[in-house]
């Protein structure tokens, strides 16, 4: 195959395996809330939609291995079970959540099915493709992703042409961080370590080049990725800013805030009755190739697990999906809910797996890996108790750690032990 071609094709099938249901709902009405600072909050937004997951790319691109490897300097045993973690929340949350925004708003307003229907028949298209996963990415890259890229766009460029460029007062007293944490729920930066797997198995089965050439395809695959997400986004906070306090005010969709709602209301508005077409068809393929990486990515780890064994990958595929299809019974706002104490938990702990095994391997040690990670654990337990239990929490402790209060608590702790432990060994291997 062209390799700049092959490179196009792997780029953007990476592209559509991040940019699920719940990345497309997201933004515009994060938008929409920030008002006049959306761009303050696009710049937190992309931090750990953006950033963070093309930064995961690379690494994959420099290891070239599982999600097993990101946290072997660890230890095996904690690499083993944040692994098993990762793939046990893949499945159960982000998977089944593009089913139930399929459900909700391309299958469920125009034939009116029970979400058990649309979920079985969702699962079962995504099981097809997982079994015949050397395809994958080809077909996603080739045919799904400029049909989602050109939709896009053209939901944005003419809600953005069209609309009277106002925007309302902002809702966040901090909205840099409002939208880091909006990010967490993209769910990208676990889809950096859990699809990333399936692009180098997709690529060693196509490619076989050298180790160098390999790395530099995913690499350059996954700056183009970024490139269009970067761009998507962007541009979808910036219509829910400028276009949806028009939704908001001239349509019927006034008594409903929810985050399907405000994107149909502008793709309606911005495309007429064509527009409602045009987001459904969108949504659906959106959903469609992220649930096919999530639980092909599960499917190959579980495989390497157990022997490298295609009975377990077949197993594992067809358990994620009846997975998928029961919770999918659940509202796209339930999971939301459900899923944000959850990722208060694994998101901090994979931003530092990730960043960790991008530094040079003489400064990010295995004593380096264990320390930042431990770190990064404890504080990130107020957060989340805050979350689960906000009337408990660790109230007495969060005064005194700084940014805890806007639920960052690990962050300035993880970058002082990082370059703490990091200087302190090489002073020790230099003396």
């Amino acid at each position: 195959m062209n390799s700049r071609k092959e490179l196009f094709i792997t780029g953007f099938g990476l592209f559509s395996l991040f940019f699920g249901a719940g990345n497309l709902l997201l933004p515009p009405l994060l938008g929409y809330n920030a008002g006049e600072k959306w761009l303050w909050v696009a710049v937190g937004f992309m931090i750990t939609a953006v950033v963070i997951p093309i930064i995961g790319i690379l690494a994959h691109a420099k290891l070239q291995g599982t999600l097993y490897d990101f946290g072997k300097k660890v230890s095996p045993q904690f690499s083993l079970i944040y692994c098993v973690l990762v793939y046990i929340i893949s499945i159960a949350i982000p998977s089944p959540r593009t089913a139930a925004a399929t459900h909700e708003i391309a299958i469920h307003p125009t034939f009116g099915t029970s979400p058990l229907l649309t979920s079985a028949i969702y699962f079962a298209l995504v099981l097809v493709f997982v079994l015949n996963r050397s395809k994958i990415l080809s077909f996603i890259g080739k045919f799904l992703t400029p049909l989602i890229v050109i939709m896009l766009l053209m939901v944005i460029g003419i809600g953005l042409f069209s609309s009277e460029m106002t925007t309302s007062a902002a809702q966040f007293e901090t909205p840099i961080v409002s939208g880091i944490l909006e990010g967490y729920q993209t769910f990208d930066a676990i889809g950096a370590v859990v699809v990333g797997a399936v692009v180098i198995i997709s690529v060693n089965f196509r490619n076989k080049g050298n180790f160098e050439e390999k790395r530099s395809l995913i690499a350059k695959s996954g700056w183009i990725a970024g490139l269009g997400l970067f761009v998507i986004y962007a541009g979808l906070i910036s219509v829910g800013a400028y276009y949806g306090s028009e939704i908001i005010i001239n349509s019927e969709l006034s008594s409903d805030m929810q985050r399907a709602n405000l994107l149909r209301g502008i793709s309606i508005d911005a495309l007429g009755s064509f527009g409602n077409t045009v987001l459904s068809i969108l949504l659906a393929l959106a959903c469609f190739t992220t649930a096919v990486g999530i639980v092909a990515g599960t499917a190959d780890y579980f495989k390497g697990l157990l022997g490298n064994s295609q009975l377990v990958y077949i197993m594992t595929a067809i358990i994620s999906c009846v997975f998928g299809v029961i919770v999918g019974q659940l509202d796209f706002h339930s999971i939301i809910v459900i899923a944000y104490p959850v990722l208060l938990f694994i998101y901090p702990i994979t931003i530092v797996l990730i960043i960790l095994n991008i530094l040079p391997k003489r400064f990010a040690t295995p004593l380096v890996f264990r320390a930042v990670v431990l770190i990064t654990f404890i504080f990130s337990i107020p957060d989340v108790l805050g979350q689960v239990s906000p009337s408990d929490g660790l109230s007495n402790v969060t005064p005194y750690i700084p940014f805890a209060k806007h639920q960052l608590g690990w962050v300035l702790p993880a970058i002082v032990t990082c370059l703490g432990v990091g200087l302190l060994s090489k002073n020790n291997k230099a003396v």
